[in-house]
């Protein structure tokens, strides 16, 4: 989701794969005493608490696996470092895995990652404007500057379908590329006229009275699936029980961060930097076991409608 896959070629990941994930030398992770290591590549965000909170609870363990968690800034390196051998396993927005399968980049959705809460003004990522902004609507994006965090990804791509349904004309919203972190200073010191957030930083915004106008991911589709898991495609072949276990441990992980909102809350401070007011302040997305392929598809739509795909994905080999 953060800086997912954007600027990256499709030909480099498959040269990648092609030099670093021809054979099968560490490629099924590696196993002692009957335990499996596989390495994950993750964000350290909100996100993918699950997994954190699903290690310590020993849903992976008890199912033969370890987890080794290597934190990127995004998918631009988890991606190639998925398909080229470095990484079992990887999170990322499924926009950018939509834009890597429509280009034959080898990848396969393997567990469902993170969702919208599905609550209009009152989701974990939304369309905020600073204390005092003219700006009351998504309408009056027009012609503005937008801040997403990579663009030509889902984020610009929910922003519009927010314009489009409050009667605006979305191919004239301006968007820049800011990372999260950066837009709430960006906002007030007047750099942007208004930023798509997330997670922490949406609670930062609203702490110096910034207001949210739109839940983006809300009117992209009712329980908008965000994020995944994703293996190589010739990861999944050769290894379908270890990627069995993991969907299952995944799934149990998830289930159990969705109805423990407080041990989500202690997790995070392992793993990120979150402050304590921000954390108790925070609106936490929903993290079903099974993803919906229904607003996948209409994401689908609307990527091909922004031109991000020369071909459109194919959801049938995408997704699990």
């Amino acid at each position: 989701m953060r800086r997912l896959l954007i600027g990256l070629a499709a030909g480099a990941v498959l040269a990648a794969a092609t030099a670093c994930g021809s054979s099968d030398s560490g490629g099924s992770g590696t196993a002692s005493g009957g335990t499996t290591t596989v390495k994950v590549g993750v964000i350290p965000i909100v996100d993918v608490a699950p997994v954190y909170l699903g290690q310590k609870k020993g849903f992976y363990s008890k199912r033969g696996l370890k987890l080794s968690l290597t934190t990127a800034q995004g998918g631009a390196a988890i991606v190639p470092g998925v398909v080229s051998g470095q990484f079992q396993f990887g999170f990322s927005n499924v926009t950018s895995l939509m834009v890597a399968q429509s280009k034959n980049v080898p990848v396969k959705a393997v567990a469902n990652g993170v969702a919208s809460t599905g609550k209009d003004g009152a989701d974990f990522g939304g369309i905020v404007v600073k204390k005092g902004s003219a700006i009351k609507s998504p309408k009056d994006l027009v012609g503005k500057k937008v801040a997403v965090n990579t663009v030509k990804n889902i984020g610009d791509t929910s922003v519009r379908e927010s314009v489009r349904r409050d009667g605006g004309d979305a191919t004239k919203v301006k968007f820049v590329e800011l990372a999260f972190d950066q837009m709430p200073a960006a906002l007030d010191g007047g750099q942007i006229d208004a930023a798509w957030v997330v997670e922490p930083s949406l609670a930062t915004v609203k702490a110096a009275g910034g207001k949210v106008i739109a839940s983006n991911y809300v009117d992209v589709a009712p329980d908008l699936t965000v994020a995944m898991y994703f293996a190589s495609t010739q990861y999944t072949q050769r290894n379908p029980d270890v990627v069995k276990r993991f969907r299952e441990a995944t799934e149990e992980s998830l289930a159990y961060a969705d109805s423990h909102p407080d041990e989500v809350r202690d997790i995070l401070t392992t793993y990120t930097k979150i402050p304590e007011a921000t954390l108790q302040k925070m609106i936490l997305p929903k993290w079903p076991a099974k993803p919906n392929r229904v607003s996948i598809a209409t994401l689908a739509k609307l990527g091909e409608r922004d031109g991000l795909f020369k071909e459109m994905p194919d959801l049938d080999k995408l997704l699990p």
